[in-house]
């Protein structure tokens, strides 16, 4: 007998929705934040991207992977101490200087970590403020 309120009874399941795998806490998600942190040299936005997605993972991630994550925070917040400085260095001239020496800064620590990332190895002092 079929059931009147119920025309179909057995409805589809709508699957299951999952995440993409670069959203997941680990080391996808960690080389997404750190390209996020290039691109941001042309677009300016992505680091933001790449921020946001650093602190909704950090705490989440197994244990080698977790100082990669404290290792791009750190980079981008001291960065943006760094540009800031210079920025106001500017008025002065030396700060064009400056700004420069903060990219390539940012360049090689971004390369550091998508280097240790790649061959599954935690940054050595994630808490250090140069290289």
């Amino acid at each position: 007998m079929s059931d009147i309120n119920n025309p179909n009874p057995s409805p589809e399941r709508a699957p299951e929705r999952k995440t993409d795998r670069w959203l997941e806490p680990g080391p996808t998600n960690i080389q997404v934040i750190y390209i996020l942190y290039l691109v941001s040299f042309v677009i300016g936005i992505t680091a933001l991207i790449g921020i946001v997605l650093a602190y909704m993972n950090r705490g989440k991630a197994e244990g080698w992977v977790e100082s990669h994550y404290i290792w791009a925070i750190r980079t981008f917040w001291i960065g943006l101490l760094f540009g800031f400085i210079s920025m106001i260095l500017m008025m002065v001239g030396i700060g064009f200087l400056l700004m420069f020496a903060v990219a390539v800064w940012a360049v090689i620590r971004i390369v550091i970590g998508l280097k240790a990332v790649s061959n599954n190895e935690p940054i050595a002092n994630p808490q250090s403020w140069m290289l």
